[in-house]
């Protein structure tokens, strides 16, 4: 069987990219782009790719919500024994990577991720829809199930076991945050001469902004 994607192509021509653009701050940045991004409509604008690497080296990827974004970094949410936690426990270094094809924009984003308290987890876990919270308790995120029909059942007996009282905090759920050291802005360009824009934080701590070649 063979895919042949060699005549699928588009130009870019949604506009370009200068240093003038940019805010010097990366995460204002950032932030301006995903409120241009949610004002299009787009669905999940906060979804991400989120990439780490098992102890002999495979790379591994999938798609991730982000829910907060600060000077601190990014932060995601995730049952800690799921495979990016485990790796993420031998190996902290991430990638990020923003998708946003409606206006021919990425974001790449490379750091290390810390775990977060227990107080900033239960936070957010509290926020949660009801249906949410139990399904953290009902998963056991990227163990093998013979079936959906397993995993609803596992959903029931959580409903059953915590009724219509409060939802403790699983000791199994937390979450991560990105501090990152390098992100880039990527502008989709006329005759693939793309924008791109890299941030690099310095041992100051401040950013070194520099443009890249496409």
């Amino acid at each position: 069987m063979e895919l042949n994607l060699e005549h699928f192509r588009q130009e870019y021509t949604q506009g370009g990219l200068d240093r003038s653009d940019l805010d010097d701050n990366p995460m204002v940045q950032f932030k301006r782009w995903m409120e241009q991004t949610i004002a299009t409509g787009m669905p999940d604008p906060n979804a991400m790719t989120v990439a780490t690497v098992d102890e002999i080296g495979q790379p591994s990827q999938r798609i991730v919500l982000l829910k907060q974004a600060d000077d601190r970094g990014f932060v995601f949410f995730t049952n800690l024994g799921s495979r990016k936690a485990v790796e993420l426990q031998h190996n902290p270094k991430i990638s990020l990577h923003f998708p946003w094809y409606l206006l021919q924009r990425q974001v790449k984003v490379c750091g290390v991720a810390e775990q977060l308290s227990t107080p900033e987890v239960l936070k957010y876990f509290v926020s949660r829809p009801r249906e949410s919270q139990l399904g953290a308790w009902a998963s056991r995120q990227s163990r093998s199930i013979p079936s959906r029909d397993v995993l609803m059942q596992q959903f029931e007996k959580m409903k059953q076991r915590f009724g219509k009282g409060e939802i403790p905090l699983p000791d199994f759920w937390g979450g991560f945050r990105v501090v990152p050291h390098e992100i880039e802005f990527w502008q989709g360009g006329a005759h693939r001469l793309h924008d791109r824009f890299q941030y690099l934080r310095t041992l100051e701590g401040g950013w070194q902004i520099e443009r890249l070649e496409p």
